[in-house]
């Protein structure tokens, strides 16, 4: 019997010689986000940035030990702006362990939606995608945190407003828009403002590829604004910038959605750029902290995920300011529900971000399980032919239409899905 204990002992000894490896193993697991972007088509001007900002900053994160000990890896796959190959990403971060998906691309994002809320997994949008996703009790896995696209579109007709008396009776509006899903998604929302402010708006498309513009520039001179509103992206800008000028229209009534950056102006050129506006979600230039950190700790010593120009771009910025967030929320979940971090403790560390604001790199957020937006605020720079200088602090408005928009759109579908 001796012999037999012994044997018995030996035995439990070498399991629990397996088991610790085991355990410190999965204590020190990494924490994996999936970035399936399009890197080589429609958002090729700007994607890039995006990850190698998250890249970057997922490098200073560990050099610190990590999200609560657990190293960050940044998953990235391009999925060239197409659904089929957005789906094909998806199911492959999927078998990698990813805890968040991320598709940077209102038609791929909007295509993936659905099948993310079936498999229970956090879906990050922001700045992307359909609006209506802040609504929490619908989507319940989706995270468009930072201002949508209705959000801006909301806060730019606030700006002419305060620009105009107050009063928007009788003002033109021009909203001139790359006619995909990203350029028609604010649509709803400016038709409805237009009919409670009383202003004018029409409506201008410009097809893919977006750069022969100049049958769209000579309706909107016969419109004669006295405001454009573009939803366009990167070269477009430029294209536009020079048919206004074509056109004797003013650029500093120009107000360009948040896609427009450094390398959009110098293609403008400085001084022809004066004047124009651009809705902004997050600080630019490099004098934020953390950015100074970056170039500090990484890219002075040769460490950084891409070239050192981009971190002086706002599309670079906006990298940052989509994963600040959501290390916050890992961070927040490990913290209040413990390792292993799941898809459920991801989603409610998320929606546990209160006035949360990256040490002023954004307006603050707080996300709720009702609010997966955040807030909606956002501010309008000015180029004045050297840098980009703030109009207004970070504002929202319009709340009430923009949140009224979102509970019909989402009931609808949510009724879809029935």
């Amino acid at each position: 019997m001796k012999i037999k204990l012994l044997s018995i002992l030996a035995g439990v000894g070498m399991a629990m010689s397996n088991v610790q490896p085991a355990l410190a193993q999965a204590q020190t697991e990494p924490i994996k986000f999936a970035l399936c972007y399009d890197l080589s088509k429609v958002y090729a001007f700007a994607v890039p940035q995006v990850a190698q900002a998250a890249r970057d900053y997922a490098q200073i994160l560990n050099q610190k030990g990590g999200i609560e000990g657990h190293q960050v890896e940044i998953l990235v796959q391009d999925h060239g702006n197409e659904p089929q190959r957005g789906i094909e990403c998806y199911e492959k971060m999927k078998r990698e362990g990813a805890i968040t998906f991320d598709f940077f691309s209102t038609p791929v994002g909007r295509a993936l939606l659905p099948r993310a809320m079936q498999d229970n997994n956090v879906m990050i949008s922001s700045f992307t995608g359909r609006s209506d996703a802040v609504d929490g009790d619908v989507f319940k896995w989706i995270f468009p945190i930072g201002p949508t696209y209705w959000s801006q579109a909301a806060n730019n007709i606030q700006y002419i407003k305060s620009k105009s008396n107050n009063n928007l009776k009788g003002v033109k509006i021009a909203f001139f828009y790359l006619d995909t899903a990203f350029g028609l998604e604010p649509i709803g929302v400016l038709k409805t403002l237009a009919a409670k402010e009383g202003f004018d708006l029409q409506l201008f498309p410009n097809p893919l590829p977006g750069n022969n513009q100049s049958g769209a520039w000579s309706q909107i001179r016969r419109f004669n604004p006295d405001w454009v509103i573009s939803w366009n992206l990167g070269n477009m800008h430029v294209v536009a910038s020079r048919e206004m000028k074509r056109n004797a229209m003013p650029m500093d009534k120009y107000i360009a959605v948040n896609w427009f950056n450094e390398v959009d102006i110098a293609n403008i050129g400085a001084d022809a750029a004066k004047g124009i506006k651009r809705g902004t979600n997050v600080v630019g230039g490099q004098e934020h902290p953390l950015i100074q950190q970056i170039l500090k700790d990484l890219y002075d010593k040769g460490k950084g995920n891409g070239d050192r120009k981009h971190t002086n771009d706002i599309f670079y910025n906006t990298g940052l300011a989509t994963y600040a967030p959501v290390f916050e929320g890992a961070r927040l979940a490990i913290k209040q529900y413990g390792w292993p971090l799941t898809s459920d403790k991801m989603k409610r560390g998320l929606e546990s971000l209160r006035n949360f604001d990256a040490n002023g790199l954004i307006a603050p957020v707080t996300v709720t399980a009702k609010d997966h937006g955040g807030g909606g605020k956002t501010r309008i720079d000015m180029w004045d032919g050297a840098k980009w200088v703030p109009e207004t602090g970070w504002f929202s408005a319009y709340d009430d239409v923009v949140q009224e928009s979102a509970k019909k759109e989402s009931a609808e579908f949510a009724k879809s899905k029935q």
